[in-house]
């Protein structure tokens, strides 16, 4: 069984305005060497995919409240955590690990090189299991998918602002060496990497 690690409760209030967020918001290539805190990690985690109400609702909107994504966190160099791959759990707000040690070389190669995968202090993967939406809609519970990918990942990229954390959104990869470096069900689609480190 795998073990369940909580993560420290987010914060819901911040120093800055979402104003400012949205002014300063640019794609960060280039991470300072410095660990990533693990209260930061869970306020990052919160913001993709987060709980916000006590009916299950979340951070980003979802068609019919289906949720159709699936958060992975590919830990480089996080205070207290071991080096590996993680699942974001919401309903809990933990994590549990699915790969021990460092694949950020291969998922790297997996987004045709990009260094900022290999050197950043941490990943994000969002990935999807469509038919949670196309069950209910079709085709048209794709589009739906891709538009909350969207939401999730801008809600990680203000919050990186708001913590002085520099993000950068990745499409550019090859679908299935990424499905295969993070060993994803077959039901699951690897849709976007975010690369993370502070300033």
């Amino acid at each position: 069984m795998l073990k369940e690690i909580k993560l420290p409760v987010p914060d819901v209030s911040g120093d800055t305005t979402i104003e400012e967020n949205i002014a300063k918001r640019r794609s960060i290539r280039s991470y300072s060497n410095t660990s990533l805190s693990l209260k930061d990690v869970s306020q990052l985690l919160w913001a993709a995919q987060g709980i916000t109400s006590n009916i299950g609702f979340r951070t980003a909107p979802s068609a019919g409240a289906l949720y159709p994504l699936e958060v992975y966190l590919v830990a480089g160099k996080i205070d207290g955590l071991d080096v590996g791959v993680y699942k974001y759990l919401p309903d809990n707000h933990s994590i549990v690990q699915t790969i021990e040690g460092n694949i950020n070389d291969e998922l790297s190669i997996a987004a045709l090189s990009q260094p900022q995968v290999r050197d950043c202090a941490e990943n994000i993967v969002f990935a999807a299991d469509y038919s949670r939406a196309t069950a209910k809609y079709g085709k048209r519970g794709i589009r739906y998918t891709n538009i909350e990918i969207g939401h999730a990942a801008q809600n990680v990229c203000l919050q990186g602002v708001a913590l002085g954390i520099g993000t950068c959104t990745v499409g550019a990869f090859d679908d299935e060496k990424v499905r295969q470096v993070l060993r994803l069900p077959e039901n699951e689609s690897a849709l976007y990497i975010l690369t993370i480190g502070y300033l």
